[in-house]
Order: structure tokens, then sequence, then C-alpha cells
């Protein structure tokens, strides 16, 4: 009988390939499906992505603390999200690393026949990856730790006290690095010599002394809290248990962590040899032939890693929450198009519908497929609902586009206390701050920009221009949104919109969309004679329905100020009234009829009060 714990050059080999081809699918995964540079801008969901200036003012904060070191290695290669096939490599690589390590461990309690427990780790990194969660601090901190233990297992066997003296110098070094991972080091260095090695003397002192170590290193040295000294960078850490949208997919990040320890307990207490139970249980002829056959035996672990690992992808993809991001991401670059296409996902989510209006208005459709779209006078400026990162995120950007200043910094001052100084919060405040003429505010945002990895460039360009033109008066977008400015930018939205449509269309047509949401109709008609004067070719599609209710409710004839209204409308109304008509004394059946046809419709939200039902 061969001895199990060795295995042949060829076997090794095609171990490689299997590992090869199951990384190049992760790493594919990650870029083309989960692609990070989501998870980098956030949309207000990732509320922990850490953020990293260039200088040494910076890089010190990291030294004073156990724990810090490895903080701020991560907040770098955090950065490279920002691309998403970087962002994949460096989740992939960590992914690997974690692999390998497990290996290694798996080799080293001599459990050979469990080494396909290496690619357990990698899938349940996937799994939060695919929940657009971070994680990624606490999962290095494990790689970290894990790395430290197989350094153990390089020297552990050749003596007690070289044993003891590594265990004692790594614990001083990770302690300092990693914080309280270092905890995990500890306990699977202290299973190993229990379990595997049969020195109970010696694992009874690695675990008395994990919390001395800590306790001295984290208190009484670097000053830190006896809760910090003991949880930090670990997933039960306050700072991530302690906010609601940092706890997302936590339960994966424990099942990582407590996967090898409990792995090394179950071995080691059930230890029965490999080659007594193959004598007993002798093997079948097809077992036999399988595996005696390496090449068939190969090709049928390499499939069934590929189902297991594609099954785990795809039923832990959250592709709603993905379609958010996307359209949140196209948004705030202004690539209005492919808002539209993204969210055509998931269209019944209030958040994307919120874009949705304004990628509507860029491209010059609000007024004609608003409706399209399930809609509430609430989505508008999701004004209604309760205070979180979600909306102030999704607000600020058409409080600017509308020029109510105030009304976006004062939900990005809660998101730079709620998410901390993301890059695109910076550069909303550095702009609104120029826009206000409140430049020494601008140059401290603009300093902090000034220093990050990528939005270097554009904050420099401010500073400089700050220093040449103080009022900015050549910059176009600046003067432009100045004007955009209403005389009071504390009273309600609606009457903001009202006392300022006459000089700005982006506000003409939100107050349109409020009237038409609200079904005020003799607001929006008494507006009407405007679309005059921001040079409207023709009458938007959803005003000349509002207009023909209008018509109808109050049997009176609108002025159309040189407009008309289209015949084919016309026709339809007349057949959305049959139709109603028709079915007047069963309304459920009216809808279901009218919905079909007529759900992106006007004259079905006036109705019913719901839209986008068109199918």
């Amino acid at each position: 009988m061969p001895n199990l714990s060795r295995k042949s050059p060829v076997l090794n080999h095609s171990e490689l390939i299997q590992g090869l081809v199951f990384f190049i699918f992760f790493y594919l995964w990650v870029w083309l499906k989960i692609d990070p540079r989501l998870i980098y801008y956030g949309g207000g969901v990732v509320t922990n992505f850490p953020v990293f200036y260039r200088g040494w003012s910076f890089f010190v904060q990291f030294i004073l603390y156990p724990g810090g070191p490895l903080e701020y290695l991560c907040a770098f290669l955090s950065q490279f999200l920002y691309y998403s096939w970087a962002g994949a490599l460096v989740i992939t690589l960590s992914a690997l690393l974690i692999s390998l390590c497990t290996d290694t461990f798996i080799k080293a309690i001599n459990a050979n026949r469990l080494r396909w427990v290496r690619f357990i780790p990698p899938m349940l990194l996937l799994v939060t990856y695919n929940q657009y969660t971070y994680h990624f601090v606490t999962t290095v901190a494990f790689l970290v730790s894990l790395f430290f233990v197989c350094l153990y297992l390089k020297v552990a066997s050749r003596s007690k006290a070289v044993g003891l003296l590594v265990f004692f110098i790594l614990s001083v070094i990770l302690y300092y690095i990693a914080g309280g991972a270092y905890l995990l080091f500890a306990v699977l260095c202290a299973l190993y010599e229990l379990l595997f090695s049969r020195r109970w003397q010696i694992s009874l002192i690695y675990l008395l002394s994990a919390p001395v170590i800590s306790y001295i290193g984290g208190v009484i040295i670097f000053g830190i809290s006896v809760v910090d000294a003991f949880t930090e960078l670990l997933p039960f850490s306050h700072r991530i248990l302690d906010y609601e949208y940092r706890r997302g997919t936590i339960e994966i990040v424990y099942i990582l962590y407590l996967l090898l320890p409990l792995t090394a307990l179950a071995i080691g207490l059930w230890r029965i040899p490999t080659e007594k139970r193959i004598k007993e249980k002798p093997r079948s002829r097809i077992l036999s032939w399988y595996a005696g056959s390496p090449v068939l035996r190969w090709f049928t672990e390499l499939c069934l890693l590929l189902v297991l690992g594609g099954s785990v992808a795809f039923l832990s993809y959250d592709n709603k929450l993905k379609t958010i991001l996307d359209v949140d991401y196209y948004a705030c670059h202004r690539m209005w198009p492919q808002v539209l296409h993204a969210a055509r996902r998931y269209p019944d989510n209030y958040l994307i519908v919120h874009t949705v209006n304004r990628a509507l208005y860029h491209t010059g459709r609000l007024g004609y497929d608003m409706f399209s779209y399930p809609q509430h006078a609430n989505i508008l400026f999701l004004t209604g609902g309760k205070n979180d990162p979600l909306l102030f995120w999704k607000r600020f950007d058409i409080c600017i586009d509308l020029g109510f200043m105030n009304k976006a910094e004062g939900d990005l001052t809660e998101l730079l206390e709620i998410i901390a100084e993301r890059p695109i919060i910076l550069k909303r405040l550095a702009l609104i701050n120029m826009v206000k003429g409140n430049l020494g505010a601008a140059r401290i945002y603009l300093g902090a920009l000034s220093k990050t990895l990528f939005d270097a460039d554009w904050a420099n360009h401010y500073l400089a221009l700050l220093q040449s033109d103080p009022n900015l008066s050549a910059d176009d977008r600046i003067q432009h949104l100045r004007r955009l400015q209403p005389e009071n930018d504390n009273e309600s939205i609606l009457s903001a919109l009202s006392n300022k449509n006459k000089y700005d269309r982006i506000a003409f047509e939100y107050l349109m969309a409020i009237y038409l949401l609200t079904k005020q109709l003799d607001r929006f008609i008494q507006n009407l004679p405007l679309l005059k004067d921001f040079g409207y070719p023709e009458l938007p599609t959803h005003y000349q329905e509002a207009i023909l209710l209008y018509s109808l409710e109050k049997r009176t004839t609108v002025d159309l100020y040189g407009y008309r209204l289209s015949p084919e409308l016309i026709q339809r109304s007349k057949s959305f009234a049959d139709i109603f008509n028709r079915y007047r004394e069963d309304k459920q059946a009216a809808f279901n009829k009218l919905a079909k046809d007529y759900g992106d419709s006007y004259f079905f939200y006036y109705t019913y009060g719901v839209s986008g039902m068109k199918k």
C-alpha cells in the first residue's frame, strides 16, 4: 500500500492545473460579472471601504496601534478596485494565497484526502463579493494569520525549545501587524501541538499566552481598549457589528475563520488510519478502475470542482444589487444611455427609478417615457423615507443638478460621517463650496483629494485655477451652477422650483413632473406657456396626455400656445376611455385590461395611481 502522505509528481502537476483552471474562472467571474469598481464606488451600500492618501502623515497613523500596518496595506490594495481588472486580480491573488496556505496546513496535519478543502475559502470569499460587501481587511488578516501558521509549521517539529521561541517571535510580530486576528494563529498552533504533535503542555502554553500577549501588546504598550485589543480586524469587531450595512455576509467570514480550527479538531479527534479503512472496505471493480486511471480521476475532479464553484457563484450572486450599483456608477459619471440600459434589468426598484428620471431628463425623454417606470411622488427627490446612507447618496447629485447646494451639502456631510472621506464625496463637497464661494473650505477638500491616487489631477486643476482666478469666472460648470441656485435654498423643493423655473429647464421639467405625479393638473396647465421659452419643438407625450385629461375633466379647451396634439394620442385616449367605461363595474378587470396596453401612459397613472405596468 503506498504512503498516502506523499503524492507523485504527476499528481502534483495535475493538481496545479486544476487550481489554475479554477482560479482563471474565479478571476473572470470577479472581473466581468461582479465588476469590482462597483465596490470601490460603493453606491451608498459599501460604507466601510477605506480611504487612502499618499504621504507620510497618513501612513504614520497606522503604525500606532496593533493591526494598523495591515489596515494600511489593505487600504492601498483596495484602491486597485478602481479598475475592475486590477481589483479582480487583487481579489483573486488573495483567494489563491489563502488556498495555498490552507493546503499547506491540511498536508501538515496529514489529511491529504481532505486537500479539496483548500477550495472552500475561495468559494466563501466569492459569496461575500457576490453580495457586494467589503470584508477585504478581515479576510487579508485571516490570510496573514494563516501564513504565519505555515511559517511556524516549518520549524515546529525541530524541537520544543525552537518551536516555543519561534511561536513567541511570530506572535509578537503578527499581533502588531494583524491585531486580534493573531488569535487565529494561536488557536491553530495550539490545536496542532495538542492533536497532532501530542505535546499538550506546549498547546496549553500557547492558549494561555495568547490573551496575555494581546493584553500586554494592545492595552499596556499601545493603550487601546481591551475590546479592540482582542477583536481588532476580527469579523466580530464592533467596527463591523455596530453598523447594519457592514454586517452583510459576515456569517460567511465567521465560517472562513472557523473552517480550519474545526477541520483540525475533527481530524484530531477522529483519527482512523486510511489504510485500515481501505482494507475493511475493498474497492469495487469500477472504483478500482477509476482509481487506476489518473486522467479520468483528474478530469472528474476538475468537473466536480467547476460545477460546485459555478453553483456557488450563480446561487449567491445578487443581480438586483448589482443593477442598483451599475445604475449609480453610470449616473455618477453622467453616462445616461448606460443608466437607462442597465435599469432595464431591475426597473421596479425606487432607487433605480429615481436615477432613471435624471437620465430621462438628460436624454430629453422625461416627458415621454417617465411613466414607463413605476413612479411615485416621493421618488423624484427620495423624500418621505427614513434617513439612511442610500437615500443620502442618491439625493445629492439631483440637488446639485437643480442648484440646491445647501441640501446637497447636508446629505454629503451626513455621508462624510457615515462613510468617511470617499473621493466622490470630497469632490462633490469641493464643487459645492466653489459654487457657493466658500473658497477656504473648497481648498481643504481639494487638498485632501490632491493626495488620492486617482482624483489628484482634478483637484490640482482647481487648486491652480483658484490661484489664478478666485472667482472661477472661466469655469462654465461653476458659473452655470451658480446661476441655478435659488434665492432661498432652505424653502421646500416645490416652492424653490416654482420660484426659479423661468430660468432653469431642469427645474421646469421636474416641477411639471411633480405636478403630474401629484395630479395637480391646474398648476401643470398654468406652466404650459414656459414651453416656448425653453424651445420645445413639440409637446412631450405625457404633457399631451395630461392636457387631454384636464380638458375632459374640466370640460374646457386648453390653450396650446401654438403646439398641436397628436391625432394618434387623441385616438388612444378615446380607446382608453372606452375600455374603462366598459368595465366600470369591475375595476379589477378594467385594470388588468388597461395595464397591458396603457400601463406606460399618464392616463393609467392618473386613473390608478401606478405606472410602468406595460408588458
